[in-house]
């Protein structure tokens, strides 16, 4: 299980992933799930994934590797593709790559073929976009009306974004309500675990303006996951009683 949120907004990106990949009694294993592609002044991509981690790992291969284009006979990496749409064209070609060769056999052994992705950025003058990229080499992009995507496990965290993004929210705030959707999972998962790694980028900037990794320790994620905690049991203190329920008990 993990969990990864892509936020969109006005003035750039966002994109927050845990890094637990087994989580068990005696079984506890991480991995790093957000990935940086990035030439200063050119382009900034960043690449999230969720599901069989050995299947990422080859999708990822890939597209650092090279993947021939049938219409060009040119082998393209996510560091020459010409625009995000692109870019998103690729990784869902990659995809479908690896299920065509490793797919059938695992599932042949009971093993589901579940890869999921979100890819965001921007390359040159093109818009900065976000998408998120399914297991079948489809994909879906956030709009004006839906900023922001999640992929593995999103329940726990977006009430949070669905009350409080919206395209026009500050890029440090979108950075702060996507924590708070993490700790949200934290609380609430075992299978979603510190540390999380982080990439910010302002729109039309064109390189990672933060780029950071959230350990057990972190002071500034220890206090806001307590100061979330009191604003809740504040919020629902304040909240007047059901006036059917007075004089009941």
């Amino acid at each position: 299980m993990t969990y990864c949120v892509g936020i969109l907004v006005k003035d750039g990106l966002v994109m927050i992933a845990d890094t637990r990949t087994n989580a068990g009694v005696d079984n506890i294993a991480t991995f790093r799930k957000l990935h940086l592609f990035e030439v200063p002044g050119e382009r900034v991509i960043t690449l999230a994934t969720a599901g069989n981690l050995s299947a990422s790992q080859t999708v990822l291969s890939l597209l650092t590797e090279g993947i021939e284009d049938p219409e060009t006979g040119r082998t393209e990496t996510l560091l020459s593709a010409s625009s995000m749409f692109k870019a998103a064209q690729l990784v869902g070609s990659a995809i479908r790559q690896v299920y065509a060769r490793d797919g059938i056999e695992m599932e042949k052994h009971g093993m589901t073929f579940d890869v999921t992705m979100l890819l965001g950025g921007q390359i040159g003058q093109h818009p900065m976009r976000l998408y998120q990229i399914y297991s079948a080499g489809n994909a879906i992009e956030a709009t004006l009306d839906t900023p922001f995507l999640q992929i593995g496990e999103p329940k726990y965290g977006k009430p949070i974004l669905d009350r409080a993004i919206a395209h026009d929210t500050d890029l440090i705030e979108a950075l702060k309500l996507g924590l708070i959707s993490m700790d949200s999972t934290l609380k609430s998962n075992l299978g979603v675990g510190l540390p999380i790694d982080i990439v910010v980028a302002r729109r039309d900037a064109l390189k990672a303006g933060v780029k950071y990794r959230i350990q057990d320790d972190e002071p500034y994620f220890r206090d806001l996951r307590e100061r979330w905690s009191a604003a809740l049991r504040a919020a629902h203190q304040a909240i007047p009683h059901p006036p059917y329920a007075d004089g009941a008990f």
